[in-house]
């Protein structure tokens, strides 16, 4: 495969900021099912600022959750169109953000967490089409913090607004700044945040690599130099003997493919570790975010040749390998821990994709095995499975999201999984996006058109409170 890397265009058009907006497109777009039943006083909840949740490790802390779903699954509360593109939503302050694209617009868009009605909106022009056939919108989620929103584009438009507003604090064009390339998807790798600093991985020309800016007014505080470029992985802030570092897994589009881990200090960007590890396929990424496993290791993963391994960083920040495995290759999902065990799914493709658990300390494989499940489809009995999808932690299990759009809670331990409940939500391919959970509901993204109903690309929100 030859991919044509497509030409800069410069966008001219003015960015357009609309407040307020509540009129026949919103109705057009949101449809109000029930109103949620109330919050238990007992419970405790927490808002989802970024990707992987408040503790940034794919799982919540909430309690008084529904236990039972049923049969039919919990109850949808709204659902609203929501545009192209992978991101998931960001939620604080009864604000949810979503970041899609529509109509040629890159689109921010603030709404009621509890009911779905619009606050406000917030647009700009983008040129980008996916060179394989895949979303043309955005790969980044929000990161929301205190009163700033952080979204990073497709194009790399790094764009900062407030929460309650929606008004613009400030935007850098990254891609034309810092000469970016294209690389295989667009960007994709989501914005952290660390005191006063907002962190990206870039992947500029000149070995501009990583990028420290300032939150408040965007100004450019630190590089992290390398020759290694911007992957479709999430930086993750953690300890390694005391000492706050950001562990950014790098590697895009390159000649030749190159990439591994970077450990620098958040405050200042410098490099404290590399670690290369990186498929020697020209077509392969990086995409699945550092997991720090706690007696300073981290675990890495990728899907196209090499695999995981877990790494043990030393006072000095040398390292040693401590465990590989080719087989446990995940592709982009975000693999959970709980009781010192790990569960996640591996495997390139739809078909052949395994979930897993093993000791991430050791490398124990406890077991591997796709998971599959009967499901009436248009009146026909058909075979389904999780195939490569994303997990949730939960206080009393697991919420999956399948690829196409099936709803399950599991149950998983070291001797096997058990699925407790599950609802086909629809039917739609590339629904990769980890479920959000915040104030007792549940948000699923459906990031295709429904293959059975036509419903456009939404998100749907779910009632799971319990009383």
């Amino acid at each position: 495969m030859h991919p044509i890397r497509h030409k800069f265009i410069p966008i001219l058009l003015p960015f357009i900021c609309l407040f307020s907006i509540l009129g026949n497109d919103q109705n057009q777009r949101l449809y109000e099912h029930i109103k949620a039943s109330p919050l238990s006083e007992f419970a405790l909840t927490k808002d989802w600022p970024r990707y992987n949740g408040p503790s940034d490790d794919a799982s919540s802390p909430e309690t008084k959750l529904l236990k039972d779903w049923g049969k039919n699954g919990p109850t949808l509360v709204w659902e609203s169109k929501k545009g192209e593109g992978y991101a998931s939503p960001a939620i604080s302050k009864g604000i949810l953000i979503l970041f899609y694209r529509e109509n040629g617009m890159e689109t921010i868009e603030g709404v009621n967490a509890e009911n779905g009605k619009r606050r406000w909106v917030y647009q700009y022009p983008v040129k980008y089409k996916d060179r394989y056939g895949y979303s043309n919108g955005p790969r980044a989620s929000p990161v929301i913090d205190g009163n700033h929103i952080f979204c990073h584009g497709v194009t790399s438009w790094l764009t900062c607004l407030d929460l309650k507003t929606g008004k613009l604090i400030w935007k850098r064009d990254l891609r034309k700044e810092f000469e970016i390339p294209d690389y295989f998807f667009g960007k994709g790798s989501n914005p952290i945040v660390y005191q006063e600093f907002v962190i990206v991985n870039v992947g500029g020309s000149k070995n501009r690599c990583v990028v420290g800016f300032n939150k408040k007014t965007g100004k450019t505080e630190w590089i992290t130099k390398d020759s290694w470029g911007a992957s479709y992985s999430s930086p993750v802030i953690t300890k390694l003997h005391d000492t706050d570092v950001c562990l950014v897994f790098t590697g895009g589009e390159s000649r030749p493919p190159e990439g591994g881990l970077l450990v620098i200090r958040p405050e200042n960007g410098e490099k404290l570790a590399r670690f290369s590890w990186r498929s020697s396929r020209y077509e392969s990424a990086n995409a699945v975010p550092p997991i720090p496993l706690g007696n300073n290791r981290v675990f890495l993963s990728e899907c196209y040749e090499k695999g995981s391994v877990v790494l043990e960083f030393k006072k000095d920040f040398s390292h040693s390998i401590v465990w590989t495995n080719k087989n446990i290759n995940i592709h982009w999902m975000t693999p959970v821990l709980k009781d010192g065990t790990m569960y996640g799914i591996a495997g390139r493709h739809q078909q052949g994709a395994e979930t897993f658990c093993l000791n991430p300390l050791s490398g124990k494989v406890h077991w591997k095995e796709p998971i599959f499940w009967n499901e009436t489809i248009n009146d026909r009995k058909t075979r389904i499975g999780l195939f490569r999808g994303a997990i949730l932690k939960l206080e009393d299990g697991f919420i999956c999201l399948s690829e196409l759009g099936s709803l399950l809670k599991i149950n998983f331990s070291p001797k096997g999984w058990e699925i407790q409940n599950k609802a086909q939500l629809f039917f739609a391919p590339g629904t990769w996006t980890l479920p959000a959970v915040s104030n007792g509901l549940l948000y699923i993204m459906q990031n295709e058109t429904d293959r059975i109903t036509g419903k456009q690309p939404r998100i749907l929100c779910f009632d799971i409170r319990a009383k």
